[in-house]
């Protein structure tokens, strides 16, 4: 597209008055917002007036639960008790683009000729998942950021901000700031190659190819990885390999309680600074956020990590990497935000 206007976000103002305007009406739009993810699915009404989007709670629906978006939107709609608004965003964790949106780690499937008619709205925005928290990131405020590692300074007004969810799935955007707008950019990051930096790495990724041809980065630094790691320290311990599952697993880790899940929680702290290192070298970006459910839960974690060397250290680029501010995004519904947000955008 030719216009330079075109996809930038609706936060800022330019030009010039030359004479005191009449008042004007503010025009507000409601909206539905979801946020599919590979275990959840996230929906709220949302208000859009003049840029600024006001968020309803909150209802979190397990996707196990709902045989397709349309049942679980008709759940919504029951628990809301009111007709609901004839204008949505979807976020929905896949590549969005195509006659059909087969979701990463969720066995919906979504048809976007129909699902309008489907879930009975007119104006319908598709969005990726991590590409709308990347929206939340542009309009979020600066105390939604907590500090991981490099500069404690604000994100800068301009330049390119690697945003990184992290969750059931790894999922990447790219986040261009520009001084009037921001442009959104989803990629899909989260599927390049694992590169292994030590032994134990080395042991990890031959777990992990014994199962599956390629081995991509989201194998390793989201929810399910951290069993694989877990398993990959047993083996090197002379232990047995004990089946437990994620939630379970995550849990003890988190408890401190199960000296092995915490030292599988440790090594995936090391394996998210390598892999957000890289994605900042690839972007270019001046800084990185990370989000998602499970960065949330690594916020108090992560900065007492390993997180930090293994951000930092790549080689040539050290001094770089050691000057760009890492943040964890802390706002409670980033891709509930971010949503609505990019209906304002299509939608101004």
């Amino acid at each position: 597209n030719s216009n330079p206007s075109h996809n930038k976000g609706n936060v800022m103002s330019s030009g010039k008055s030359c004479a005191t305007p009449e008042p004007a009406a503010v025009s507000t739009t409601e909206i539905v917002v979801a946020d599919i993810g590979g275990t959840h699915v996230r929906f709220a009404l949302a208000t859009v007036a003049a840029g600024h989007v006001a968020l309803a709670p909150e209802i979190v629906l397990r996707v196990a639960e709902h045989a397709s978006l349309a049942t679980a939107w008709a759940a919504f709609a029951a628990l809301s008790r009111q007709p609901l608004p004839r204008a949505a965003t979807i976020a929905a964790a896949c590549p969005v683009g195509g006659e059909v949106l087969q979701l990463t780690n969720n066995p919906w499937v979504i048809h976007p000729a129909a699902l309008g008619e489907a879930v009975g709205v007119d104006r319908l925005t598709l969005i990726n998942d991590v590409a709308a928290v990347a929206h939340a990131v542009a309009l979020a405020e600066p105390a939604a950021f907590t500090p991981l590692c490099g500069p404690d300074a604000p994100l800068a007004a301009d330049g390119v901000v690697s945003v990184i969810g992290v969750g059931t799935g790894l999922g990447v955007a790219t986040l261009v700031r520009q001084a009037v707008g921001y442009t959104v950019i989803a990629t899909e990051g989260g599927h390049t190659d694992f590169a292994p930096l030590d032994a134990i790495d080395d042991a990890l990724l031959a777990r992990l190819r014994a199962r599956f041809r390629r081995v991509s980065v989201e194998r390793v630094v989201a929810g399910p990885g951290l069993a694989d790691i877990h398993a990959t320290l047993a083996r090197i311990e002379g232990e047995a390999v004990r089946e437990v599952d994620d939630p379970a697993l995550w849990a003890a880790a988190f408890a401190g309680d199960d000296p092995l899940a915490t030292a599988a929680l440790d090594r995936f702290c090391l394996s998210l600074g390598a892999v957000a290192g890289d994605i900042a070298l690839t972007q270019g970006a001046g800084s990185v956020v990370i989000a998602g459910g499970l960065g949330l839960r690594l916020a108090d974690r992560l900065p007492q990590s390993g997180f930090s060397q293994r951000f930092i250290a790549k080689g040539r680029f050290a001094a770089l990497m050691a000057a760009m501010p890492v943040k964890i995004l802390t706002h409670p519904q980033p891709g509930l935000l971010g949503a609505a947000a990019a209906f304002a955008q299509e939608h101004p």
